[in-house]
């Protein structure tokens, strides 16, 4: 059974869809970055990101080079997508909508230490979440690929920067499996999820959801 929020020693929130809302800014910006290979490469990648939610750039990329694009075809290389992929992006993070609450739980959990795991990239992350004036309240770091969450997760508690008991909050099952995999507990956030069908996964898994952050200065965690 879980803890109520202020019970936890750590705190693991991933980026996109639970402190920002930036979701669609991502998956924009994956159609964009893939329109020279034509739309049915461009919807094609998009399909595999959002069943593939919390999964590094990096890694689609590279899908979406080997398995989606035929063989053989001309169009930007990897580098040169994610280039494209991080100028469609930027400007969406840095005016995206932040979590209503945010502060506030940060005031109820002054004893925890929070951390960012996310897909999104290390330095971006850390660049936008510094201009946006978050950075601060994550006094554990904040942390994404290259490097994939079961490493961060790994790294991290085996230097002893995630403390238990300690808690994730995520928005895709790519989140959940991560947090099961290193021992943590998980709340599922699905208010600016993408994950298909999320109720019945949700329900099947007996997984405690709330629609946004804010729900946890109001009532614990439902399943």
């Amino acid at each position: 059974m879980l803890r109520s929020v202020v019970d936890y020693a750590t705190v693991i929130f991933d980026c996109d869809g639970v402190v920002l809302n930036s979701n669609r800014v991502k998956t924009n910006a994956f159609y964009q970055a893939a329109l020279p290979y034509g739309e049915g490469a461009a919807q094609a990648l998009v399909a595999y990101h959002v069943a593939h939610g919390g999964i590094s750039r990096y890694q689609k990329f590279d899908y979406f080079l080997d398995h989606i694009v035929p063989s053989g075809t001309i169009g930007p290389s990897r580098d040169e997508l994610l280039a494209r992929f991080a100028s469609s992006t930027r400007n969406g993070l840095l005016e995206c909508d932040v979590a209503e609450g945010l502060t506030a739980l940060r005031e109820n959990t002054a004893h925890a230490r929070w951390l960012i795991v996310s897909g999104g990239d290390q330095t971006e992350l850390r660049e936008v979440f510094t201009q946006r004036g978050l950075a601060h309240l994550f006094d554990g770091g904040i942390f994404g690929s290259p490097d994939t969450k079961d490493d961060i997760l790994s790294r991290e508690q085996t230097n002893g920067n995630i403390q238990q008991p300690a808690l994730f909050l995520g928005d895709s099952q790519y989140d959940y499996q991560a947090a099961n995999q290193a021992g943590l507990d998980f709340v599922f956030f699905s208010g600016w999820s993408e994950v298909k069908d999320w109720q019945t996964w949700c329900a099947k898994a007996a997984i405690p959801e709330l629609p946004h952050l804010v729900a946890l200065l109001m009532q614990p965690p439902g399943t």
